[in-house]
């Protein structure tokens, strides 16, 4: 299905069944729309319209662009390249502030358990209708996703500005090799640093969003050590410069290591190893994990706790007994009991 939405999350249009094959990815069924005019597309859009998609899309730029509409995509990783560097991871953040909605229009259709699970070959001639039928009743009854906010322009413009900067801290990082020179580092738990306060909802604006901060718990559980403890680095030179390295989501056996510069009053700067970690607008899910800790969660008057390690209740399948040695010289070599 091919399923279009505004900016607020109401479903302009839906569209198919498609067939899930190479011949018709999201780029080829967007063309296949615009070809044969599917629900006169080609009347209610019009010429200068953005429309914000995915990566999968990426082969219709070019296609969009002729007939006039300007496309804005999240950006992609060239083979070889293993971080986006800021411009991109900028420009990137821009568009899922708005790109969002999308995904959270689509999961209201998973509200209805009929279409929460796969779906017998017997009902494709019926599923086109039956999701228009629910993407109606989304319009009609659920509230916007996404409503006007006297704040809006504000963060947009804030957002644009922050989208032109570099990320001073990467180039600190990469021209004096933080991340080589060990020495200068010093290991302590985070209740030692005097690392400034704040609220939520000021750690939201800087993260200019909910998703990365709403990450910081389970990031947080997996930091904590044996002893309870939230490590991370020092600058023996710069003490208000630290240094931590935090757990990948995605893969178990990839860590990334991140910078945070602050002042008594407030955070300046920041930086990680991860994809997105170079941006500017915003932060990851790893930084905004590390300033929640330190500025917020550490000085509740009930402390976080860490996690519990429940595979401790669980049997573990490698966890095989050694194979008993046995000593040659307890036995004959030629078989004969020794008298």
């Amino acid at each position: 299905m091919m399923v279009v939405v505004s900016t607020s999350g109401y479903f302009v249009s839906v569209i198919g069944p498609y067939l899930s094959d190479a011949q018709n990815n999201d780029a080829k069924i967007l063309k296949h729309l615009f070809a044969h005019d599917k629900e006169e597309i080609v009347n209610w859009v019009k010429d200068g319209d953005v429309f914000v998609v995915d990566r999968g899309f990426r082969d219709s730029v070019d296609f969009l662009s002729d007939i006039g509409i300007k496309t804005e995509m999240p950006a992609f990783l060239k083979k070889g390249q293993k971080q986006l560097d800021t411009e991109q991871s900028n420009t990137s953040r821009l568009v899922t502030k708005v790109r969002w909605v999308v995904e959270s229009a689509n999961a209201r259709l998973k509200f209805w358990k009929y279409f929460d699970r796969v779906l017998p070959n017997t009902l494709i001639p019926f599923v086109g209708e039956d999701i228009s039928i629910a993407a109606a009743l989304c319009n009609k009854y659920l509230p916007a996703l996404s409503t006007e906010k006297d704040n809006d322009e504000a963060i947009g413009c804030k957002m644009l500005h922050l989208s032109r900067l570099n990320n001073d801290l990467q180039i600190r990082v990469e021209r004096d090799n933080l991340d080589k020179i060990r020495g200068h580092w010093q290991k302590i738990d985070a209740a030692d640093i005097n690392f400034p306060a704040m609220t939520e909802e000021e750690i939201r604006g800087l993260a200019i969003g909910v998703y990365q901060v709403g990450l910081a718990k389970s990031y947080v559980q997996e930091h904590f050590n044996e002893n309870s403890e939230f490590e991370v680095m020092v600058n023996q030179l710069d003490p208000n410069l630290i240094c931590a390295k935090l757990q990948s989501r995605h893969i178990s056996s990839k860590s990334y290591l991140l910078w945070i510069v602050f002042d008594e009053i407030q955070v300046t700067s920041w930086y990680c190893r991860c994809r997105t970690g170079s941006r500017v607008v915003g932060m990851c899910a790893h930084i905004a994990s590390v300033l929640w800790y330190l500025a917020y969660a550490r000085h509740l008057s009930q402390p976080f706790a860490h996690i519990t390690d429940w595979t401790q209740h669980m049997q573990d399948a490698k966890d095989l007994p050694q194979p008993e040695e046995i000593d040659d010289s307890d036995s004959s070599d030629d078989g004969c009991v020794e008298e």
